[in-house]
């Protein structure tokens, strides 16, 4: 079984110090090692060729999260692709092995994706959202999990996921364009088809954000966007009301336990301004293009 690593940078200088050394102790080196450059203007193109990857540069107009990854699949040959985001930094030897090795676990399971740990220093919040989404036990979700988990089911992040070749074949592969959530998008189509995801949480990574208020604006704006194009993922697994509810009291609890209730308000204004960028994507259409790039998190994408 041949196995590629697909990595998107721009940029990733501030994080290789970091990857490169996570990346040479793998203890399952894949056969393959590929990154997709959208014009670093830093040493990221040398140094990842100098690690031994293949890196194919394209303009930064040219980067699509659904679409570049499409294109990273058809430019290797191996069986099960690993994608891993610059950022992301695997956190024991055996993260590779173990994410294959939870993908091959069942026959019907088409993804796996492994378990985010806040980076060292991380801020409460940031460590906190890596706590509720990521736990420490895994489990394998099927399309009959819905009616229990909800829009949680098609959840899924290829920050670090590794997807089965013949099963992303079978759904048609990554989106060839949309704003983000990609993976998502991938993971409900798998479902509706029959295949299972599975949550790998024995392979682990760093990977979290501590985003500014504005920042949470813009994400869930981009994620409005998405979901209100691709309004079959939500006629299929349901809104994310419910759970946005529960990650609010999440956060409250976790406030309470270090002694910082002083951030309520904090909290509560974060929640406001989701909500109201979640809301705004979803009536983009709306909007003319100047103000679309001036609400999204990516406004490159907006051309």
């Amino acid at each position: 079984m041949r196995t590629a690593l697909i990595i998107p940078t721009r940029n990733a200088g501030a994080h290789l110090d970091r990857l490169l050394p996570a990346l040479a102790a793998q203890t399952l080196q894949p056969d393959e090692f590929l990154v997709i450059d959208s014009s670093s203007r830093d040493s990221t193109v040398a140094r990842l060729r100098e690690a031994g990857a293949r890196v194919e540069v394209i303009t930064p107009d040219q980067f699509n999260h659904g679409g570049t990854r499409r294109l990273a699949s058809q430019q290797v040959e191996a069986d099960v692709l690993i994608y891993l985001t610059q950022d992301a930094i695997p956190a024991r030897p055996d993260s590779f092995a173990r994410i294959v090795g939870d993908l091959c676990s069942e026959d019907d399971i088409g993804v796996a994706y492994g378990r985010q740990l806040p980076h060292p220093g991380a801020g409460l919040l940031g460590a906190q959202s890596r706590r509720f989404n990521y736990p420490a036990d895994g489990r394998t979700k099927r399309l009959r999990d819905t009616s229990k988990l909800g829009i949680k089911t098609c959840f899924s992040s290829d920050s670090f996921s590794a997807y089965r070749r013949d099963a992303l074949e079978a759904v048609d592969g990554f989106p060839q364009d949309v704003i983000g959530s990609e993976d998502a998008y991938v993971a409900a189509r798998m479902l509706m088809a029959g295949f299972a995801v599975r949550y790998a949480a024995a392979a682990e990574v760093y990977h979290s954000h501590d985003y500014r208020i504005v920042e949470e604006f813009r994400r869930y704006f981009d994620i409005g966007v998405f979901y209100g194009r691709e309004s079959w993922i939500r006629e299929a697994f349901g809104s994310a009301s419910g759970e946005g509810l529960r990650y609010v009291k999440a956060e409250l609890r976790a406030l309470s336990a270090a002694g910082a209730l002083w951030r309520v308000p904090e909290v509560l204004l974060r929640t406001a301004m989701k909500l109201l960028g979640y809301r705004l994507g979803q009536k983009e259409h709306l909007f003319d293009v100047a103000l679309k790039r001036r609400l999204s998190m990516f406004p490159g994408y907006w051309k």
